[in-house]
């Protein structure tokens, strides 16, 4: 039985994951971390990492970027495994969380759905097909409660597009302000914020008369939870390291 410490653990995710893990065998919450310390379904929450009297297998952070340096603080101290699904992050906060790899599990995705990082692999393929010669844009929705922009999925996206096509290409993320012609190795980002959309991702590739789109589309919240959780189950068994969904996808999971 995997022991889970939800980080986050009274935020929306945080309880939805709680919900998901109540309804499986192979793991169980024992702790929650969180400023709002009201307690979970079953177990205690606390407002710091130092402050849990059992060391879990596994840490699932679904929380804000700054508490990232005292996660890791106990995650390295105590060699506990960590997923983590929070986004926006610094350049600086990445090369941490990657520098953590070396001593523990790490797992760190910009997207816990399994449909996303499909949609991933398909834009990789179509970009080694397509690179070059049609106009590439990626347009993301979210709730108006979303503080990131644009979504940390929409930059794994189009980091793995640039990535394919030898990382020629420049982002651009407001044109407003420009009055020019699109630049050839560019690749737009637009985001959107309204009401309760979950999260709506769309690759656009604009050729001569004809456009190719790629979409994604989460009904719930439970699409990035059960990832999460499946993530975690995943960690605990593995060495020191870096993972991700695709990791995850490998194992057969």
């Amino acid at each position: 039985m995997v022991k889970v410490t939800i980080c986050g653990a009274n935020g929306k995710m945080g309880k939805v994951i709680s919900s998901v893990i109540k309804d499986r065998t192979d793991c169980t919450v024992i702790s929650g971390i969180d400023l709002n310390t009201e307690p979970g379904d079953g177990f205690t929450v606390y407002a710091k990492p130092s402050e849990l009297p059992e060391k879990p297998d596994v840490i699932i952070d679904y929380s804000h970027p700054t508490g990232l340096s005292d996660l890791l603080d106990y995650c390295l101290s105590t060699g506990t495994a960590i997923v983590i699904a929070t986004t926006g992050y610094t350049e600086e906060q990445i090369s941490s969380i990657k520098k953590a790899a070396d001593q523990i599990p790490v797992f760190f995705t910009f997207n816990m759905s399994l449909g996303i990082n499909l949609l991933c692999k398909l834009a990789k393929t179509a970009a080694e097909v397509l690179g070059g010669q049609f106009d590439i844009e990626i347009v993301e929705k979210h709730h108006n409660q979303k503080i990131d922009a644009p979504s940390g999925t929409a930059i794994m996206l189009a980091n793995a597009i640039n990535e394919t096509l030898d990382n020629k290409y420049n982002y651009t993320y407001d044109r407003h302000s420009q009055r020019k012609k699109r630049e050839k190795h560019e690749i737009g980002m637009h985001s959107i914020r309204g009401g309760t959309i979950v999260g709506e991702h769309e690759i656009i590739f604009a050729g001569r008369d004809e456009v190719i789109t790629l979409s994604h589309s989460a009904a719930s919240k439970e699409v990035f939870a059960v990832g999460s959780v499946n993530a975690a189950v995943y960690l605990c068994t593995r060495s020191a390291g870096l993972y991700d969904m695709a990791s995850l996808v490998d194992n057969g999971k």
